[in-house]
């Protein structure tokens, strides 16, 4: 029997203001522990697309569910607590709190989820440890290479074992090593927390990690490739 979807998208349509529909029809799912990459032109939606995944927008029409939950049917604050739990963020920018420690930043989503902060702290320094950045907890953003501050963000996404993650150009800003370095990092971290994740790429290599890259149009998704 095949898993229960993480994420499920139902007839999905949303206009920008003007009245120009960026896409409609659009729907699929991921199962936990699946990489699905969106592809497509710029300013086709793929970034508001995540918005609404997030439930940080809602669509004209349709239908978005994760872990089963309907987020048209919630309040604000419902999808707040939901994100909060059930969703990890990796930004292209980082958005790394320059006035926190890296551990600090990686604890914030346990914190602002009540955990105790001792208890916080001893799993970010752990996941530190995990991407590759062990005994460096105390350290700031400035003291860190892009590189390193992308690991820092996936930690940070990680951290409170999310649904789902998403992610806008993670491998961006990146030099093709240390793209790569990332790259295998964050497949190896989602499968192993069985996380689903939608990642928005422009990135051939990106794409063909994923197990189906997705293509976004006004008609709304394609199979690029699957497996």
């Amino acid at each position: 029997m095949s898993p229960a979807p993480a994420l499920s998208l139902t007839g999905l349509k949303k206009s920008v203001p003007g009245g120009r529909v960026l896409f409609e029809g659009l729907e699929f799912s991921a199962a936990p522990g699946e990489i699905v990459a969106i592809m497509g032109e710029s300013g086709v939606g793929k970034s508001t697309l995540l918005n609404l995944i997030a439930g940080l927008d809602l669509p004209d029409v349709g239908r978005i569910e994760i872990g089963g939950a309907a987020l048209g049917e919630m309040s604000d604050d419902a999808r707040t607590t939901l994100r909060r739990e059930k969703v990890g963020f990796v930004f292209q920018a980082f958005h790394i709190l320059p006035h926190l420690t890296l551990a600090q930043n990686v604890a914030l989503p346990l914190v602002l989820g009540r955990a105790a902060t001792a208890e916080a702290l001893k799993s970010a320094h752990d996941l530190l440890d995990a991407v590759g950045l062990g005994g460096r907890g105390g350290d700031y953003a400035a003291q860190l290479s892009g590189g390193e501050m992308q690991r820092v963000a996936i930690a940070r996404a990680l951290i409170h074992r999310p649904a789902l993650i998403l992610a806008d150009e993670p491998t961006g800003n990146l030099d093709p090593e240390t793209a790569a370095k990332v790259l295998d990092l964050f497949v190896e971290q989602a499968r192993t927390h069985r996380a689903a994740a939608v990642i928005v790429t422009h990135s051939e290599k990106v794409a063909a990690v994923a197990d189906r890259a997705l293509v976004l149009s006004p008609n709304g998704l394609s199979l690029r490739h699957g497996r």
